[in-house]
């Protein structure tokens, strides 16, 4: 009887495996797909019908830089956090985390709200030494690179070469710093809260002792850390090119000025863009590298 029992189940249960699994059927239409959550990103950035062949090409290989710049700044500071003497230089005690999104946003925030073109739509571009603008009102997702930018900027892999310093060069010395810059101004990457508090390197370095709370999201001050640090681990490891604190004494006899005294750089009148965040009233420089036109 026992056996009996036992050989039964056992056919039963051969004859259950002998079923064919059969495929989940989908419950709507088959050829509708799940969209991506992400789904209409642009990761490359786009650049303007108006820029020709070479300056497309100059363009890719900039935005290529201003994002191993802001890529290896964003990773040096994951890797020593607020501990580092790089970051303690120029963000002094400030937390870490603004200054990481800011770089991040260049790294690998959606590109489609930002466009760069290369005709002259503003004019501004005839006005001498502009390198290029933000169109602030006139278009506040564009960009306008000038054809003096495709013949003075120069490549990361020149990084302090030709007697270049991060202390006493321009931040605009290297396309992808320019391009850094100028990321900056449009509100997909510096969201009207990247401005620039200070006006030169010994400011950026007097508002890390003194106002730390602006310097994560100070436009220049991003780029100065992004200049260096990449210069100290990456083009000339553990020596970099910071060069001498040369305008330190000047910031400081003028830091005892009204003008300069006030802990809150937005209201510093010599700096026109701090005052006012919003894109209409930014200020433009005799150089082109601040942003809209007045």
């Amino acid at each position: 009887m026992r056996s009996s029992l036992i050989v039964t189940l056992t056919a039963a249960g051969a004859t259950a495996l002998a079923v064919p699994i059969q495929p989940r059927q989908n419950s709507g239409d088959s050829s509708q797909d799940t969209a991506a959550w992400d789904a209409g990103a642009t990761s490359d950035f786009v650049i303007h019908e108006s820029c020709n062949a070479t300056e497309v090409t100059q363009l890719r290989k900039g935005f290529a830089d201003a994002v191993a710049l802001a890529d290896h700044a964003k990773h040096h500071i994951l890797r020593f956090g607020n501990s580092s003497e790089h970051y303690r230089k120029y963000f002094g005690d400030a937390p870490s985390g603004e200054a990481v999104g800011y770089f991040d946003k260049v790294v690998s925030g959606d590109r489609s709200n930002a466009l760069f073109r290369c005709d002259n739509p503003d004019g501004n571009c005839d006005q001498p030494e502009w390198g290029g603008h933000w169109r602030g009102s006139n278009a506040t997702n564009e960009t306008v690179i000038c054809p003096l930018s495709y013949e003075t900027r120069r490549p990361l892999e020149q990084m302090c070469a030709m007697g270049y310093t991060v202390a006493e060069s321009e931040t605009n010395t290297y396309f992808g710093s320019d391009l850094l810059h100028r990321l900056y101004h449009m509100y997909a990457f510096g969201e009207d809260h990247v401005e620039h508090f200070t006006e030169d390197f010994a400011g950026a370095l007097e508002q890390a002792e003194t106002n730390s709370s602006y310097a994560t999201h100070d436009s220049d001050v991003l780029q100065y850390f992004a200049l260096e640090v990449y210069a100290y681990d990456i083009a000339v490891p553990g020596v970099g090119c910071p060069g001498e604190m040369l305008e330190m004494t000047a910031s400081m006899e003028a830091s005892a000025s009204p003008a300069m005294s006030s802990p809150m750089p937005a209201q510093d009148s010599s700096a026109p863009v701090a005052q006012s965040p919003t894109p209409t009233s930014a200020g433009a420089t005799a150089d082109g590298v601040a942003s809209a036109p007045q």
